[in-house]
């Protein structure tokens, strides 16, 4: 009897035990985390118009809403980054107070407040007094940060990782773009490198190499380059105006790249690299920058890594009609449907082939890539093995001869100057297949 009451006692203690808990946690999830004041009320980051920051190392910065967005005004005057407006303007209308140290501080030294380290001031429309934010020093922990307002007494702490947001310096507050231009309307691209020039053309969706040579152009390597010059930042900004354009190697550049929209251009020159920065310029600006040593290197690549390595521009997929002249020999294909509206492919004579052979040599055929390429026409180009004669698409169509010089093997185009020099195994494959639909 005992031991049941034991039990009867036990049972009841934790069933209020549970209740208990129960009643708390509801508790909580009514009240949820508790409500922190606003450092600054009935404030929208869409109705600030100025801002005046003073960062950590003593930089002032001011910046002014403008019609086409953020500008910097002082202490130079250029387009701001609108990612770091964003952040900043967001950061103060949404500023929480964690929580008061010190309503009537003696000494406003041991919070890192006076002087304060870094200061921000904003300005709202329609107001003529700027509102104000001194930050400090961490807290011990390092967790938050001391700050003040200067028409408060009072001390509070704000979250530490707003140090990131608000101790900018005018360059990290200006756009560091390092040339501006609408990539969609990229038409042209002139690299110029010393005596040396490489130009790209665009029609439709298609970039060709026009200068030195004709020829077509890998479009992913082109693409890289539009972005990399569409995309690339500033890594320091090393004169405001330059007087002597000699000092950085810019007076005659190392390489020039000038982008085309349209009538309107706009270029790129770098310079000299010292360590692991290399000088550039935007020649519509007056500024001087710094830029990674990979973009002047990738700006003076040669002509062969920009072009297009596939010998065919057909696939087996979007092949309709091929022609092979081979010596004395001419064999055609074409594609066709039969009774059931499968494709099959047929001879010139109408006869039904074997299409796997013939899909299987298209495969071939067009997976023939150059490894480098020759300025001129081999000799052997003279009398070509084999010539291929592609339709593809709706009324696409390429001819591309192939010849064979000791145990080298060239494939040329006529929309193309030189020739393309092949890996020889990869041919040999193509030959044999051709040899299997005899």
């Amino acid at each position: 009897m005992r031991g049941l009451a034991s039990t009867i006692v036990l049972a009841v203690v934790l069933a209020g035990l549970v209740g208990y808990i129960y009643f708390v946690d509801a508790k909580r999830s009514d009240s949820g985390a508790p409500k922190r004041d606003k450092a600054f009320t009935t404030v929208a980051a869409d109705a600030i118009e100025e801002l005046q920051i003073k960062s950590a190392d003593g930089e002032t910065s001011r910046l002014r809403r403008a019609e086409k967005g953020w500008q910097l005004v002082e202490p130079n005057t250029a387009d701001a980054d609108a990612t770091e407006l964003s952040s900043l303007t967001s950061s103060l209308t949404g500023l929480e107070v964690q929580r008061v140290v010190d309503e009537n501080p003696a000494d406003l030294k041991q919070y890192g407040l006076n002087p304060p380290r870094v200061e921000v001031g904003f300005r709202l429309k329609g107001d003529k007094d700027f509102r104000r934010l001194q930050i400090g020093e961490k807290t011990p922990t390092g967790g938050d940060l001391y700050a003040r307002k200067p028409d408060d007494k009072k001390v509070f702490l704000i979250s530490s990782y707003l140090d990131n947001a608000f101790n900018r310096t005018p360059f990290d507050l200006r756009d560091k773009g390092i040339l501006k231009f609408d990539r969609e309307k990229v038409d042209a691209i002139d690299l110029v490198n010393g005596p040396a020039t490489l130009q790209f053309a665009r029609k439709d969706m298609d970039w060709r190499i026009v200068k030195p040579i004709t020829a077509r152009a890998d479009q992913g390597a082109v693409e890289n380059l539009v972005t990399r010059l569409s995309s690339g930042q500033m890594k320091k900004l090393v004169a405001a105006e330059a007087a002597d354009l000699k000092e950085y190697g810019l007076d005659k550049p190392a390489v020039t790249a000038t982008v085309s929209t349209g009538s309107a251009r706009a270029s790129l020159a770098i310079g000299k690299t010292e360590k692991d920065a290399a000088y550039a310029k935007d020649l519509s600006r007056p500024i001087v920058f710094t830029v990674e040593p990979a973009l002047a290197t990738d700006l003076q690549k040669a002509i062969g890594d920009y072009r297009r390595k596939d010998v065919f521009d057909f696939r087996s997929f979007s092949a309709n009609r091929v022609e092979i002249r081979r010596g004395a020999d001419t064999v055609s294909f074409e594609k066709a449907k039969d009774k059931d509206g499968k494709e099959i492919w047929r001879t010139a004579a109408g006869q039904n082939a074997d299409t796997t052979k013939v899909e299987d040599f298209l495969t071939k055929l067009s997976g023939l890539r150059a490894k480098s390429f020759e300025q001129t026409q081999p000799a052997a180009m003279k009398s070509p093995e084999i010539t291929a004669t592609v339709r593809f698409d709706e009324n696409k169509t390429e001819t591309v001869t192939l010849g064979r010089s000791g145990s080298d093997v060239f494939a040329s185009r006529a929309d193309e100057a030189g020739a393309a020099k092949l890996d020889t195994t990869p041919y040999e494959d193509a030959v044999k297949a051709l040899d299997a639909l005899k």
